[in-house]
């Protein structure tokens, strides 16, 4: 497996901006390096051309181009990261130091990773944890046992690593994918259920008891989730709430608690489902004055393909038209149903790139992967739900795999500060689609996807120059623009 050194993202919490800046005067940017990853060659996130940019006037329609316009802005770009679960931290445990290096400063390390800088977690166990649990003891609404013990023994410690290798702060944030049972009118951690209305304000303490935990640990909790998947009853750990009861909860409960307990900076995110339904959950809490001064953004998940749909980004930017002060973040993906004589499907790594580009493109902030790291079984799952991760461990030889998801995902994180601005840009052929961005430094960040199964030879157009580019075959290319 090739190693890549890549740069580290910083987080920042900037909302999306309303429309396209103009960012003033334009530089004299010259040469473009092309960084490639594709199918049936071996570049991995490899450097494989520096261009120059000449003089070329208007385009014709017979000339394939991928244009980019420096000097209009838009969103603010916070960070690209994945989700250190119990099943990410369980399996790095079983691996030797050397394998728990090399996993940690792949992701991490601002010199050989790909550069993370956001992290979720789990409160409370969830299907990717080894069995079912809680912090406290049954039926202690009042909380007074409350103890982490459970995530001391290998989330924490991954965590800590983590941030450690990153050499500075990583901002985590956080999901409750259920309340404990005896706060549910089923029950049951599993098989959705709805939080008891005697429960609520016990249920908002508790968010508050984990984030204090956390922080006195040495780990600064950025944001936090309102519930996981609030419309779906499923096997595992799950909890329904309405758009109307989650409104409510916010701007009952959980607002007004965090704000009492001195934890009102956190970022409060709504939904944490898929964009199906994306729109008439936003418009149901946003348009609540009282539920939607405390909320920071908007999760989402890609999930909605299960109904047969295919991912639906024209939600995304209804939502953010609609709402433009408030955050878009991908809270949530993976590629379910593991199955490891796949593990080198090449439509793996391009769902990844197919969301990101699109996700950005819709005014997305933030993206986060599930995940980080599975074995070589898709888990552990304490219901059977085995997915695919970026990277996978064999625990019984102690060796990783990494998919080529892996790559996808550092065509982002490796190149994309930060602070970063999304800005202009568009593909005059419907077989390339591409995004871009302008670092704090003033380099030009251009993504360039090809899912199609021919080489596209396009130009790279700016400013009234350009650059010959070939995209290969089901490629993803990174070309920054200096």
């Amino acid at each position: 497996m090739k190693k890549i050194a890549v740069p580290f993202l910083i987080l920042v919490t900037q909302a999306a901006v309303v429309k396209a800046q103009q960012t003033g005067t334009k530089k004299n940017y010259k040469t473009v390096t092309v960084y490639t990853t594709a199918d049936k060659t071996d570049y991995r996130l490899s450097k494989t051309n520096t261009l120059t940019l000449t003089p070329y006037g208007q385009p014709l329609e017979t000339q394939p181009c991928v244009f980019i316009d420096a000097t209009r802005k838009f969103q603010t770009i916070t960070g690209i990261g994945g989700a250190i679960t119990d099943a990410s931290a369980e399996t790095f445990a079983k691996l030797p130091a050397a394998t728990q290096d090399e996993l940690i400063n792949a992701y991490y390390n601002p010199e050989k990773g790909i550069g993370y800088s956001l992290v979720r977690t789990n409160i409370n166990s969830c299907d990717f944890s080894s069995d079912t649990y809680t912090y406290i003891a049954e039926n202690d609404a009042a909380l007074k046992t409350f103890n982490i013990a459970h995530d001391e023994k290998y989330r924490i410690p991954m965590i800590k690593r983590a941030i450690a290798t990153a050499g500075r702060k990583t901002p985590l944030f956080v999901s409750p994918w259920s309340p404990p049972a005896f706060m549910k009118d089923n029950n049951n951690m599993l098989q959705g259920g709805k939080l008891k209305e005697e429960f609520k304000q016990s249920w908002a303490n508790y968010f508050v008891k984990y984030i204090k935990a956390y922080e006195a640990k040495g780990i600064p909790v950025w944001g936090l989730t309102v519930q996981n998947e609030p419309m779906a009853k499923q096997r595992w750990e799950s909890c329904i709430f309405t758009a109307e009861e989650e409104r409510d909860f916010i701007k009952k409960y959980l607002g007004p608690t965090l704000q009492q307990q001195g934890l009102g900076s956190k970022k409060l995110i709504a939904w944490d489902h898929n964009r199906d339904l994306l729109y008439q959950r936003a418009t149901t809490i946003l348009n609540d004055a009282a539920a939607a001064k405390y909320v920071w953004g908007i999760g989402f998940h890609w999930y909605e393909t299960w109904t047969g749909s295919a991912m639906q980004f024209e939600n995304l930017r209804r939502v953010h038209e609609t709402f433009p002060d408030k955050n878009l973040v991908f809270t949530e993906g993976c590629v379910e149903k593991f199955d490891l004589n796949r593990i080198n499907e090449w439509s793996i790594g391009e769902r990844y790139g197919f969301s990101l580009v699109n996700d950005f493109n819709s005014g997305t902030v933030a993206w986060t992967d599930w995940n980080i790291l599975l074995d070589e079984n898709g888990g552990p799952n304490h219901v059977g739900n085995f997915c695919f991760a970026p990277v996978h461990a064999d625990t019984k030889t102690g060796k990783l795999i990494y998919t080529n998801a892996y790559y996808y995902l550092g065509h982002f994180s490796k190149f994309v500060k930060a602070g970063a601005n999304r800005i202009g840009t568009a593909s005059s052929r419907d077989k390339l689609s591409a995004t871009a961005f302008i670092n704090p430094d003033g380099k030009l960040i251009v993504v360039v996807l090809n899912l199609s199964n021919d080489a596209v030879e396009y130009n790279l157009w700016l400013q009234g120059s350009a650059a010959a580019v070939n995209s290969l075959p089901h490629s993803i290319t990174t070309l920054v623009i200096e």
